[in-house]
């Protein structure tokens, strides 16, 4: 039997091929009635597509690549069920890789997708990222590129975030709301962007009600576990303890939280302790840990739909505008503030 192509389908429908391709990947141009018009003689005939012929003369696959810094990270593992969903529902399939939070893996990562002819990129930056020119040349290549959560305003591409200094801010209004005056600040490294805007958010909440930004309670640490105990072993070295404490991440607030309960501090007696993201493990702890709703399902749709509107723009000979979407969160309350 003889293979039946795109160009087959066409002809027997009396429509574009371009048509037929575009009916076959549910594009939103399409009517209905085409779609299921295509999908029918599709079925009837058994047309398959031929996914490495597609490949080479697109240069393209139908796989998306994605970039976090580690997937064992609930936030990022959710995240990339959200794109993977949007992606399946598109025809598309998606390759994972982790950075482990190192740009040398990042960017080893970031060529072998490259090489493996990926249709598009979906990338959270590492901690240690401070040299963009690994993006630059994804973005030369013409391979669309979509940076989600951890960002850099050095590239213009388009990037989906949360609202990281309102969120920020409402946390720390929070723990200032509950009696607290003296609250500190464990935060990520300040080369990006999301680790600077929740600094500014905790700093614009003191400001805004009265209260002292004081350079000894502010900690520049990481995203993990060990990094929040690191800052909480010296938030202990102070003559004058903090009585607050709001954390970059959950990580690193649980990591915090589990220093200062084995070294006596009681939560949240001595020390209302609110974290960033919700991840699960916030639950578990006892006092449960207060913290602040990052939609990390929601970043992973979002993304996956702007990078796919990209590829369905260019591959129909449009040019698509970069564009940021701003997604809001929201605080959680428990027992630990």
């Amino acid at each position: 039997m003889a293979h039946v192509t795109i160009n087959d389908l066409a002809q027997q429908l009396a429509l574009s091929p371009s048509t037929v391709s575009r009916a076959l990947r549910n594009h939103p141009d399409i009517s209905e009635t085409t779609k299921k018009r295509v999908l029918a003689a599709a079925a009837e005939s058994n047309y398959q597509p031929n996914l490495i012929a597609q490949s080479l003369q697109n240069k393209r696959s139908n796989n998306i690549g994605v970039v976090v810094p580690e997937i064992r990270n609930t936030f990022f593992s959710t995240v990339i069920s959200g794109i993977d969903e949007v992606a399946y529902e598109a025809g598309y399939t998606i390759m994972v890789c982790q950075s482990g939070d190192t740009y040398e893996r990042e960017l080893v990562n970031v060529r072998a997708l490259a090489a493996n002819r990926v249709a598009g990129m979906l990338v959270s930056i590492s901690q240690e990222t401070l040299d963009f020119s690994h993006l630059t040349r994804i973005i030369e290549q013409s391979i669309p590129l979509v940076l989600f959560d951890r960002i850099t305003d050095k590239l213009a591409v388009s990037k989906v975030i949360v609202d990281d200094f309102e969120g920020a801010y409402g946390a720390v209004r929070h723990l200032i709301a509950r009696g607290r005056k003296r609250i500190a600040h464990i935060g990520g490294t300040e080369t990006l962007y999301v680790s600077r805007r929740r600094r500014e958010g905790y700093e614009a909440a003191l400001r805004d009600h009265g209260l002292e930004i004081d350079p000894s309670l502010i900690l520049s640490t990481g995203y993990h576990e060990e990094h929040g105990r690191a800052g909480a072993e010296r938030l202990l070295t102070l003559k004058k303890l903090p009585d607050g404490l709001f954390c970059v991440n959950d990580p690193v607030a649980l990591g915090a939280f589990c220093h200062l309960r084995d070294a006596g501090i009681a939560i949240p007696e001595d020390i209302s302790i609110v974290g960033f993201s919700n991840n699960p493990n916030t639950t578990l702890v006892r006092p449960q840990l207060t913290t602040v709703n990052q939609p990390a399902f929601e970043i992973g749709r979002h993304s996956a739909k702007l990078l796919i509107r990209q590829l369905e723009k260019e591959n129909d000979g449009g040019k698509s505008e970069t564009e940021t979407i701003v997604l809001n969160t929201s605080l959680i309350v428990r027992d630990s503030s």
